[in-house]
């Protein structure tokens, strides 16, 4: 478990866990979301938020793990850009230390 902080001061934080990491790898829900310019701004997370809830409402999104991603950290009332920001920073270190314990290429 893991917490990504959600404000400039540090006063709001988010926890994160395995689960929710695999889920955003899983679905790729981070695949393509941030413009070339590497911004991650309130458009970003809404992007986000509309592209899960495709999901959801498609057949395929009726995995508890994706609703309970969403109701832990996507639609968590402090999560804002610096969250989501910090949630991908969190993401591929994730990843990265996931590909390097099971010593696969990172390609």
């Amino acid at each position: 478990m893991a917490k990504i902080q959600t404000n400039a001061s540090g006063t709001r934080s988010i926890e994160v866990s395995d689960q929710h990491l695999a889920t955003i790898e899983q679905y790729q829900l981070l695949r393509d979301l941030i413009d070339s310019n590497g911004y991650v701004d309130e458009d970003v997370l809404d992007k986000l938020r509309f592209n899960i809830r495709s999901l959801l409402e498609s057949e395929t999104g009726r995995d508890k793990a994706l609703l309970d991603l969403c109701l832990d950290v996507i639609y968590h009332p402090n999560m804002k850009a610096l969250g989501l920001q910090n949630l991908v920073s969190l993401f591929l270190d994730w990843k990265k230390n996931k590909t390097a314990n099971n010593g696969v290429s990172a390609d």
